[in-house]
């Protein structure tokens, strides 16, 4: 069992970028020849034949609006796979942290309450998946300065996963 959640983008930002995505272009799904591209809607690996879209996305923007942060320059947006139409999120009783493989390299980026990057690590996932994730979130929330730290991979730069300071989350994503 993972010690932190991983968040999803959340149903209210998944609706508008069903529309028009965090660059302004409209959303073109498609139908997927291959398996799993990774769904940020449902953390999952998508499944040959299921209609997608690869979409920009802001996730410390939305964030931001929510806890009244500013983070300026630090306000990234990216590529993102989601479902073209609502799929009901992350599965209940999902285990382990998504889109991980021992050997992977992800970042962990780490954000203050004002949305400004205070540090972050490289992580190469471990054989301990599940512990090399919950160290990396212990050691970015030993800073009391952290809010929220978000998982990308190193290849594209995708915005992977979400993770909240365990004591504190702002209403909304």
């Amino acid at each position: 069992m993972t010690s932190y959640e991983a968040r999803a983008i959340d149903e209210a930002a998944l609706k508008e970028l069903r529309e028009t995505d965090d660059a302004g272009r409209p959303c073109v799904p498609y139908t997927a020849t291959d398996a799993g591209s990774p769904l940020r809607c449902c953390l999952r690996g998508n499944e040959a034949g299921e209609r997608i879209a690869l979409v920009s996305y802001a996730p410390l923007r939305r964030w931001a609006a929510a806890a009244w942060a500013k983070p300026g320059a630090y306000d990234e947006q990216g590529p993102v796979f989601i479902h073209a139409e609502e799929c009901g999120g992350p599965a209940p009783g999902r285990t382990g942290y998504p889109f991980s493989r021992a050997g992977a390299l992800r970042t962990v980026r780490r954000y203050d309450g004002d949305g400004h990057i205070v540090g972050g690590r490289l992580l190469q996932i471990p054989a301990d998946e599940e512990g090399g994730f919950d160290e990396a979130f212990a050691a970015a929330f030993a800073d009391p300065e952290v809010a929220l730290v978000h998982v990308r991979a190193v290849e594209y730069g995708c915005w992977h996963f979400e993770v909240r300071r365990p004591d504190s989350s702002p209403s909304g994503d």
